[in-house]
C-alpha cells in the first residue's frame, strides 16, 4: 500500500527583517532556567504585539534564536537573542514594549536591527564578575596568582554523557582582584575568559581555584556576565555584539 502524503500546512508570512535583542537577568530572576525566559519571552512578544515570523507546518513556532545564555543562578547584563518579523518596525519601539510586558528582573536592554554574518559568531568572549563576600582581597588574589602560574588546570564536570575532564586555565585571557570599594570584607574577581567547547564556566574555575589553591569562600559567589562578544585580545576587551564591526583577536 501506498504511503499516505501528509498535507503540508499552510504557508506562513516570510520574514523581512530580523532583530537583535540585548537582555539582562538581574535580581531573583537570576533564577530562571533558559526555558523559564523562553516561555516569559513568547507570552512578551504577543503581549508586545510583535508582527513575529513563524516556522512552517502544523506545528508552527515563532523563529527565535537563542544565544549562549547563562546558567541557573547567574545574573547577566549580557544575554542575546534574535527574533524575526513579518514586517519592518522600529527597533526601539519593540524594545519599550517588549521590556514593558517581561517581568522587572527579566530587563530588555537594547534591540537592533541585526548585521551581516551570525550572532553566535560574534561571541567570542565573556567578561565575568564574581563578588566574594565575606573573603579578603589578599587571600583571592594568592588563589588567583597559584592558577595563573599553571599551564594548566583540569578540571571534571558532570555532562548529559557522563562525567568530562578539561583545561580551565588556557580559556582565561584576564584575571584581575579587587576590593569593593565600600570598606567591606569583600573581594572582587574580574575574568575575561574565551568561549571554548565545552565552554567554561565561572563555577568551573571555582572548582580548579579549590582544587589548586585551596580556596574555600565563606559562601558561594554572586556571578554577574557584565558583556560577551567579540574578543579584541591587543586591548583585552569584550567589545559589544551589536554594535559595527571593529578590530578583533588583535587583528
Amino acid at each position: 500500500m501506498a504511503r499516505q502524503r501528509v498535507p503540508e500546512g499552510p504557508s506562513p508570512d516570510p520574514a523581512v527583517q530580523k532583530l537583535r535583542v540585548r537582555y539582562a537577568k538581574r535580581g531573583r530572576l537570576r533564577f530562571s532556567s533558559s526555558r523559564d525566559f523562553q516561555r516569559a519571552l513568547e507570552r512578551a512578544l504577543r503581549r508586545a504585539d510583535v508582527p513575529m515570523a513563524f516556522s512552517a507546518g502544523f506545528h508552527p513556532h515563532p523563529k527565535i534564536s537563542y544565544a549562549n545564555a547563562a546558567a541557573t543562578g547567574t545574573a547577566s547584563e549580557a544575554e542575546y537573542v534574535e527574533i524575526s518579523v513579518t514586517r519592518r518596525v522600529d527597533p526601539e519601539a519593540v524594545r519599550v514594549a517588549l521590556d514593558a510586558a517581561l517581568p522587572e528582573g527579566l530587563d530588555i536592554l537594547e534591540v537592533v536591527e541585526a548585521g551581516a554574518g551570525a550572532l553566535a559568531d560574534r561571541l567570542q568572549a565573556s567578561d565575568w564578575r564574581l563578588e566574594f563576600g565575606g573573603l579578603a582581597v589578599p587571600v583571592l588574589r594568592a588563589a588567583v596568582d597559584v592558577l595563573l602560574t599553571r599551564e594548566q588546570a583540569q578540571v571534571t564536570r558532570m555532562t548529559k554523557s557522563g562525567p568530562r575532564t578539561f583545561d580551565v586555565r588556557a580559556p582565561i585571557v584576564a584575571a584581575a582582584v579587587s576590593t569593593h570599594g565600600e570598606g567591606r570584607d569583600c573581594a572582587i574577581l574580574r575574568l575575561v575568559v574565551r568561549h571554548t567547547t565545552p565552554a567554561v564556566r565561572p563555577d568551573d574555575i571555582l572548582t580548579a581555584l579549590r582544587e589548586i589553591a585551596d580556596l574555600r569562600p565563606p559562601r558561594p559567589p554572586l556571578v554577574t556576565r557584565m558583556a560577551q562578544g567579540p574578543l579584541n585580545t591587543a586591548t583585552v576587551r569584550v567589545a559589544d555584539p551589536l554594535a559595527a564591526d571593529e578590530k578583533v583577536d588583535g587583528t
